[in-house]
C-alpha cells in the first residue's frame, strides 16, 4: 500500500473518502494538525501508531515528513464522465486540465494543488510519458490530490476527439500562439492542455486544439515553470468566470 507523508497530506487523506489503514506519528510530535489527525484517524477507525525517531526513520527516510505518515489504499482513477459529473453537480461549464508529458512528480503535485484551489473539475493524465503519483506528488499537492478527480488515458489524440464530441473546446498553451491569455474568452466548456516544461505540448496534440493561447513574456528568459504558467492561466479563467457570475447575479437583482 502507498505511504504518504506530511501533516496536511495525511489530514486531507483522512478527510477524503479514500481508505486509510494506519497513521504513523513520531513520538513527541504535537500541534493542532497532530490533534486533528489523531481524532480523524480514530473516527475513521484507522490504527494510530506512535513511533520512536529511529523506527520512524526506518519507515520513511524522507526528512520532510513533519513527523506524520500514513498507509493508504491504492489510488482509484476516475473516468472522464466522472469529471463531467462534478461540473454538472456544481451547475458549471466543464473546466478540465489535461497534462501531457509532465515528468516531475513535484511539479505534478503543484499543478494538482493549484487546479483544486481554482475550481478545476478534474485532471486528465496520459498513462505513458507522465510522472507517477508518488509521495512527492502527494506532498507537493498539500493534500489537494485527495479532492481532485483524476483520469488516466492511453491515447491523448483519441481522448481529445471524444471530449470534442461531448461539446468541450480544446485550448492548448503554446508560446507560438497568436491569442493572448487576457484577450481570450474562457467562458466555454473547456479543456486546457499543458505540456512538458521547456517543450510544451506535442505537435499532434497542438494540431488537435481548437485554439492556442499564450502568456506574453517581457523579460529575457523565454519560458515559465509549468506550474507557474498553469497558475496564471487558471487564475485568469477563474477571474473571468467570477465576473460572469457577478454580472448574472446583478442582472437578476435588476429584474427583481
Amino acid at each position: 500500500m502507498p505511504l504518504i507523508v506530511g501533516r496536511q497530506p495525511v489530514l486531507e487523506a483522512l478527510k477524503s473518502k479514500n481508505f486509510v489503514e494506519k497513521v504513523y506519528i513520531l513520538f513527541g510530535a504535537k500541534g493542532n494538525h497532530i490533534s486533528q489527525i489523531k481524532f480523524l484517524a480514530r473516527k475513521r477507525k484507522a490504527k494510530v501508531v506512535i513511533l520512536s525517531k529511529q523506527k520512524f526513520r526506518e519507515l520513511t527516510p524522507s526528512t520532510a515528513t513533519q513527523g506524520v505518515a500514513a498507509l493508504v489504499g491504492e489510488r482509484e482513477y476516475n473516468d472522464i464522465d466522472d469529471i463531467l459529473k462534478v461540473a454538472e453537480e456544481r451547475n458549471e461549464k466543464p473546466f478540465i486540465l489535461l497534462l501531457e508529458n509532465i515528468q516531475d512528480p513535484r511539479n505534478l503535485g503543484a499543478l494538482i494543488r493549484t487546479a483544486e484551489c481554482m475550481g478545476v473539475h478534474g485532471i486528465i493524465l496520459p498513462k505513458d510519458r507522465s510522472a507517477n503519483i508518488n509521495q512527492d506528488t502527494v506532498k507537493a499537492s498539500a493534500g489537494a490530490i485527495e479532492h481532485m478527480r483524476i483520469a488516466k488515458i492511453t491515447n491523448v489524440s483519441q481522448t481529445i476527439d471524444e471530449l470534442k464530441e461531448k461539446g468541450l473546446w480544446i485550448v492548448g498553451t503554446s508560446s507560438k500562439a497568436d491569442r493572448v491569455i487576457t484577450d481570450f474568452d474562457f467562458n466555454i466548456p473547456l479543456v486546457l492542455i499543458f505540456g512538458q516544461e521547456g517543450q510544451g505540448i506535442r505537435r499532434l496534440t497542438e494540431e488537435k486544439c481548437d485554439f492556442l493561447v499564450k502568456i506574453p513574456l517581457f523579460g529575457k528568459v523565454e519560458s515559465l515553470n509549468v506550474s507557474v504558467a498553469c497558475g496564471m492561466f487558471l487564475y485568469e479563467i477563474r477571474r473571468q468566470k467570477s465576473l460572469i457570475q457577478k454580472s448574472e447575479v446583478e442582472n437578476i437583482k435588476a429584474e427583481e
